[in-house]
């Protein structure tokens, strides 16, 4: 049995002091430290000065392009996708894409998140790097049918779904249609029907752009959300992206779906200039997840960076300091996550997965430690992180990635200088 030692940081609340025991691939139970001498432990980690959390869930990216990053810079999204970014995907290689998706993984993973949910073309590269990396990941094959996109063919979104359904225990197939005005109403009924089927999760973009809005009035005389809503996927099974064109109307009818909306901050921050009403979503009950988009356009993949921004424009966005608050985003980022992919994670609690993540605050910037939300939202940076767990064994621990067997500074040794 392992434990780690520290105060225990979750969205229910924090319990200083104590050790979090694993056994197997979940949580046995959180007792006082003074206690760890009445269990079998084998391996001990953290102490004094420690912050034990749930696992940080990575709701939205698209992992592989790490090897995308600083291209298009200060573009807006039509521009910046149209014009730059697809016509460098139509370049990849499924080769390029393993090798750029482990990158990906292994800077998110090393900075605490312990789940991803990707969305991206060549999946079946994507899913053989996450098991080598040992990280939880849902991923879905990108397809669209209303642009032309060859690695984009609906047919192989579905073949993908199949080959991995019950394959592996970390590694889960999504559905992945690209977006409302990318995706026929046809093509998207076709995808809600398989995902009843089979009890699937998908994964959409939603009003990240005053194109997409447009073009799907123009098309069915819908907005996104009602879109959605005839094609039969609006509902608990539907992890919805970005949302920052919704009108309240949208809102409304959002929030009584059940469907999780994703807040990417930074992402739409910098390509769109705006803030998604998620304050009002959450108000009417719905659930909120934290994305980190991509390496491209945010430039890094840091959990605590996403939450500390979500935290500060948020605030700036409404005008008002009393929304989005530290406690409320450490919630969007750990137990929305979960919620939003059918896990039981996101708290410390017996029988809870053991994927978790313990953060060195044994420095400056955490003192005093009056308030520990306030520390792992305005204080914590990826670098903090010591060690990682996911379903109970450690795959990152003080900058080696376990599994693969190499530091961060080695993985980075390994792409050629005309890669970097």
């Amino acid at each position: 049995m392992k434990a780690l030692v520290g105060t225990v940081v979750d969205p229910e609340g924090f319990r200083k002091n104590s050790a979090v025991l694993i056994d197997g691939p979940t949580i046995r139970g959180v007792v006082p430290v003074e206690r760890l001498g009445d269990y079998d432990v084998d391996e001990t980690y953290g102490g004094t000065g420690y912050l034990i959390l749930p696992g940080l869930v990575n709701a939205h990216t698209h992992v592989a392009m790490a090897k995308l990053r600083g291209l298009g810079e200060d573009l807006p999204t039509e521009r910046w996708l149209k014009d730059v970014i697809w016509p460098a995907e139509l370049e990849w290689t499924p080769e390029e894409i393993g090798r750029w998706a482990l990158l990906g993984m292994a800077e998110a993973l090393s900075n605490g998140s312990t789940t991803i949910n990707d969305h991206y073309f060549f999946a079946d590269e994507i899913a053989e790097a996450a098991r080598k990396l040992g990280i939880r990941a849902f991923i879905g094959q990108t397809v669209m049918d209303l642009v032309d996109f060859p690695i984009a063919r609906p047919e192989e979104g579905f073949r993908f779904f199949e080959r991995w359904k019950g394959k592996d225990e970390l590694v889960r197939p999504t559905l992945a249609p690209h977006a409302t005005n990318t995706v026929s109403l046809e093509l998207m009924k076709e995808i809600g029907e398989f995902a009843r089927e089979r009890n699937a999760i998908i994964h959409v973009h939603v009003s990240q752009s005053t194109g997409e809005v447009r073009e799907v009035k123009r098309r069915y005389g819908l907005s996104p959300v009602e879109y959605l809503e005839r094609a039969g996927v609006l509902g608990e099974d539907l992890v919805g992206v970005h949302g920052i064109y919704l009108s309240p109307g949208e809102v409304n009818l959002y929030a009584k779906s059940g469907a999780t909306l994703v807040h990417c901050s930074l992402s739409m921050a910098k390509l769109e200039g705006r803030v998604a009403p998620v304050i009002e979503l959450a108000e009417r009950g719905t659930n909120i997840a934290l994305g980190n988009d991509s390496p491209n356009p945010v430039g890094l993949m840091d959990p605590f960076e996403e939450m500390r921004f979500a935290a500060v424009l948020n605030k700036v966005w409404r005008r008002r300091t009393d929304v989005a608050t530290a406690g409320e985003v450490f919630g969007w980022a750990t137990l929305g996550g979960a919620r939003a992919l059918k896990l039981k994670a996101g708290l410390i609690k017996p029988g809870y997965l053991a994927d978790l993540v313990l953060v060195n605050a044994r420095k400056l910037q955490f003192l005093p430690g009056k308030d520990p939300y306030s520390q792992v939202v305005y204080s914590t940076r990826g670098s903090d992180v010591e060690l990682v767990m996911v379903n109970g064994e450690i795959v990152y621990k003080n900058g080696t990635l376990v599994t693969l067997g190499k530091t961060l500074e080695e993985l980075w040794e390994g792409f050629r200088p005309s890669e970097r």
